[in-house]
């Protein structure tokens, strides 16, 4: 596997890294409540890797090809995002200086984070539609070890942009309260919307 199929894969995929979407939405959330930006992205990394591997290993295509799985995920996927959503706009988050985070905040915060990419069939099917187009059945790399390779290039191009956005937002909205709750509101609605637009793709399809 050459250095220019890893080039190529990376620049195809940092445009979708960089466009904003849930995982956008839940760092965001995460920067305004403090020192849970960490966990909760590594969350949202466990979800792609496990992506990486679902598709690596053969089952992807097995559960694309069976409409009834991918549906259970989708509605799963949704239901979460809405439930988060309505959480969000419902509780808009604040930051405070002098935030203190226990530890059960942690694992709260990146089993969400898992919760929000894992159960998000677009990452799944991002995986599914781009990893095998960056193969090559003749390397001397086993196809699916290039796909868990390629799989990594994205999850590492999510770390670095999603905690940016998380530290970001904590950042510049630590001493404006009014606009963090907006922006917290903000985010709460762009989940909604994405579980709204899930329900109506799987509705319509």
């Amino acid at each position: 596997m050459t250095l220019s199929i890893f080039v190529a894969f990376w620049a195809v995929s940092i445009l979708f890294v960089i466009t904003p979407g849930a995982d956008w939405a839940y760092a965001i959330s995460a920067g305004l409540k403090g020192r849970v930006v960490l966990p909760a992205v590594g969350g949202l990394l466990s979800g792609h890797i496990i992506a990486t591997l679902i598709v690596a290993g053969g089952v992807g295509t097995l559960v694309a090809n069976h409409p009834l799985a991918l549906s259970v995920l989708t509605v799963a996927g949704a239901g979460y995002l809405l439930w988060l959503g309505i959480n969000m706009l419902a509780h808009p988050a604040t930051p405070h200086a002098d935030q203190i985070q226990v530890s059960d905040s942690w694992q709260r915060w990146a089993i969400k984070g898992l919760c929000v990419s894992g159960l998000n069939p677009k990452v799944f099917l991002l995986f599914l539609a781009l990893l095998p187009q960056f193969t090559d059945s003749t390397a001397t790399w086993p196809v699916p070890m290039q796909m868990v390779a390629l799989g990594l290039v994205h999850t590492l191009s999510c770390a670095v942009i999603y905690l940016l956005v998380g530290y970001g937002s904590q950042t510049v909205l630590r001493a404006r309260p009014v606009a963090a709750r907006r922006v917290s509101r903000f985010s709460g609605a762009a989940m909604i919307l994405i579980a709204i637009v899930l329900f109506i793709e799987q509705v319509l399809g």
